[in-house]
C-alpha cells in the first residue's frame, strides 16, 4: 500500500465557454483564479485554475473551455460530481444566493451524516457543497464571500461506475480506506490527508457509459509532495501492470497519468513547484501566462483567446 498519496490535487473539466466558467467560479462560487494560460496540446484553447489564495493542492478546480464545444452525457467511467467543503451553517447562505444567481439543480439532503446542497455548472456540471465542522484550510474571500461562508477546498469526487471493485482495489492501494458504504455507495477516505481526502464510488450497473463533452471532468488528480514521491508511485503502478506516463512538466506541478479499470483518467501531480513559480501570489491569475514552447505564439493566442473580464 502506498503513503505518498495524501488526497486530491486539482480535477480538471472542460467548459464550452471561457468567460461564462470565469465569472461562474469567481463570482458564483467566489474562487480565486489562480492561473490563467493554455492548453499544452492545443494552446488556442485557455487553461483556467481556480482555488484558494495560493491554489494550494486540494482547491484546484481547473477547465479547458474549448469553444461551442457539445455538452456531455452523464454516465459511468466518469467522475460524477465534484464536492467542495463549506462551514457547517452556511448551506442555507448558498442556496439563497444560488437561487438568486439563476444557479439550476439545486436540491438539498443528506448524505453519510452531511448536510449537502447539489448544484449545476453552467454546462450541466455536477457539483455539490458539504458542511464540514472544524475544516481548518483558510478560504479565499476577496471573491465577495465571508469566511463564515467560503468554500474550503475539495470535499471529495463521486465516481459513477458499472463496477466499483477494481477502482476500490486501486484506491486502497494508494493509501485510502474503506470508511463505509450506503445505499450502494462506497466511501473511502486517506486517513491523515489534506482536507480533500474523501472519494465516493456509485455503482451503476444499468447505466450507459459517458460521453465526454462540456460539463464533463477530464481527469482526477492526486497529490504527492514532490518528484521524488511520485517517481515512487509511478514505479509502484508500473509494477502492478498500471500503463503510467512519463513524468511531464505542466509548469506549475509534475503529472503522472494513467486510466483506471473503472474508465476515469487518474494522475498523480506533485505539490511543487506551485502557481507562484512565474507570478507574485498577489497577482496569481491576472496575466496571460504561456508554457515555453508557446511563448512565440502570444501576440496570436492574445488576439484570439476571448477575453475573460466585460
Amino acid at each position: 500500500m502506498l503513503s505518498q498519496i495524501k488526497g486530491l490535487h486539482h480535477v480538471t473539466s472542460m467548459a464550452e465557454d471561457a468567460r461564462t466558467n470565469n465569472q461562474f467560479f469567481t463570482h458564483a462560487l467566489g474562487l480565486r483564479r489562480v492561473k490563467k494560460t493554455v492548453n499544452f496540446d492545443a494552446p488556442d484553447v485557455y487553461h483556467l485554475y481556480y482555488g484558494d489564495e495560493t491554489g494550494a493542492p486540494g482547491t484546484i478546480m481547473t477547465y479547458f473551455p474549448f469553444p461551442k464545444m457539445a455538452q456531455g452525457r452523464p454516465g459511468t467511467g466518469e467522475v460524477g460530481t465534484t464536492v467542495f467543503s463549506v462551514p457547517q451553517g452556511s448551506l442555507s447562505f448558498w442556496s439563497d444566493r444560488f437561487a438568486t444567481l439563476g444557479v439550476g439543480g439545486l436540491k438539498t439532503e443528506e448524505s453519510f451524516g452531511e448536510k449537502r446542497l447539489n448544484f449545476s455548472g453552467p454546462d450541466g456540471d455536477g457539483f455539490a457543497l458539504v458542511e464540514v465542522k472544524d475544516d481548518a484550510r483558510q478560504p479565499w474571500t476577496h471573491g465577495g464571500i465571508s469566511e463564515d461562508h467560503a468554500i474550503r477546498g475539495f470535499h471529495s469526487v463521486a465516481m459513477r461506475l458499472r463496477d466499483e471493485g477494481a477502482t476500490a482495489e486501486l484506491l486502497k492501494f494508494m493509501g485510502y480506506e474503506v470508511a463505509e458504504e450506503r445505499d450502494g455507495v462506497k466511501r473511502l477516505i486517506r486517513p491523515d490527508g489534506n482536507g480533500a481526502h474523501l472519494i465516493d464510488l456509485e455503482t451503476m450497473p444499468n447505466i450507459t457509459r459517458a460521453l465526454p463533452g462540456a460539463g464533463s471532468v477530464h481527469h482526477v488528480a492526486f497529490a504527492v509532495e514532490n518528484r521524488e514521491k511520485q517517481l515512487e508511485v509511478r514505479k509502484a503502478l508500473m509494477d502492478t501492470g498500471y500503463q503510467v506516463t512519463p513524468v511531464i512538466d505542466r509548469d506549475y506541478f509534475w503529472a503522472i497519468y494513467f486510466r483506471t479499470p473503472g474508465g476515469v483518467l487518474f494522475e498523480v501531480a506533485t505539490n511543487e513547484p506551485g502557481f507562484d513559480r512565474d507570478e507574485d501570489t498577489a497577482h496569481l491569475g491576472e496575466a496571460l501566462k504561456l508554457p515555453q514552447q508557446h511563448t512565440h505564439l502570444r501576440a496570436l493566442l492574445e488576439q484570439h483567446l476571448q477575453p475573460l473580464e466585460g
